[in-house]
């Protein structure tokens, strides 16, 4: 099965969008998307365990260059998603994807422009984009 394109994905949507069409409603859906996500994370660490988080202060020299930066830096994450935990993010992290499409389309900004432009800044500013 090929993915669809983001103009394909954002058309439908636009098409299955019925229950929330303020703009007010789909923003206060995406924000609740966007925690439903992060809550779906942290049961992950709490309730399955699949994954631990050991975070702690980032220890950044001045004098590392970037690939010593790269290295030294930690991501805090140390085991993997259980195929529970993952599906259970994906289907988070697609509802949130619904509702940032639905909000492009209430004012008229298509979802391409909008990852295009934000690789164009990464692509530019590398890693001074770190804002």
């Amino acid at each position: 099965m090929n993915a669809p394109t983001l103009e394909q994905f954002q058309k439908q949507v636009s098409e299955l969008l019925l229950r929330h069409r303020s703009l007010l409603d789909v923003m206060s859906k995406y924000g609740q998307s966007g925690a439903s996500a992060n809550r779906a994370v942290a049961k992950a660490v709490t309730e399955c365990g699949c994954i631990e988080l050991n975070a702690r202060k980032q220890e950044f020299a001045d004098d590392f260059n970037l690939e010593q930066a790269k290295t030294k830096l930690h991501h805090h994450i140390s085991g993997d998603l259980c195929e529970h935990c993952k599906e259970a993010i994906q289907n988070e992290l697609g509802r949130n994807m619904f509702y940032m499409s639905a909000m492009c389309n209430l004012l008229d900004i298509k979802l391409v422009d909008v990852i295009e432009r934000e690789s164009d800044k990464c692509s530019t500013l590398g890693l001074f984009n770190l804002t």
